[in-house]
């Protein structure tokens, strides 16, 4: 009785898989759909590369509290603080980070970054090709994880001279 049973539940579940084989395949049409990313759908909650953002003035929103590195179960993330000055402000706070770097051959995508900010600073984007040969490739520096500055953002001089090579990479 017990091999009568095995042998059914053997071709139930044989059943499955030769109804599911004569379907028609769906697939998404990425590398080569439309679009900035290609083809590619997003989910709403999709967590993927990380994104510093900026204020609507263009000021960078991290102040440098290293909550975020607390929070990171990896370890994954590296900060080093600086002193806002009137002359050199690059964030609307006293602080900033100077030195902000994510090692993306540790980080989990779990988010925990991102809920520990009080700035909002971190968000998880919707980049997804991190895909490399060179693991110190993984490591993404501030300049990679910085938001585009706002279209009509009033920076004044200092800050565009240090915002320069940023601002070169979009163009």
């Amino acid at each position: 009785m017990n091999a009568l049973r095995a042998i059914g539940g053997i071709l139930k579940g044989m059943s499955v898989t030769f109804r599911e084989m004569f379907r028609p395949t769906i697939v998404e049409n990425y590398p080569d759909g439309p679009g900035p990313y290609r083809g590619a759908r997003f989910e709403p909650r999709f967590r993927g590369l990380h994104v510093l953002q900026r204020d609507e003035n263009g000021l960078e929103k991290c102040v440098a509290c290293f909550l975020c590195a607390a929070a990171c179960p990896s370890n994954c993330i590296y900060i080093e603080a600086a002193e806002n000055t009137a002359e050199h402000r690059i964030s609307g706070a006293e602080r900033y980070a100077s030195a902000y770097n994510i090692d993306y051959n540790r980080c989990i995508f779990c988010g925990y970054c991102v809920e520990a900010c009080p700035t909002d600073a971190i968000t998880h984007g919707h980049g997804f090709e991190l895909a490399t040969f060179n693991a110190s490739n993984l490591v993404y520096r501030k300049e990679q994880l910085l938001a585009p500055v706002p279209a009509g953002a009033r920076l004044n001089p200092e800050q565009l001279r240090a915002h320069a090579p940023e601002m070169s990479l979009q163009a």
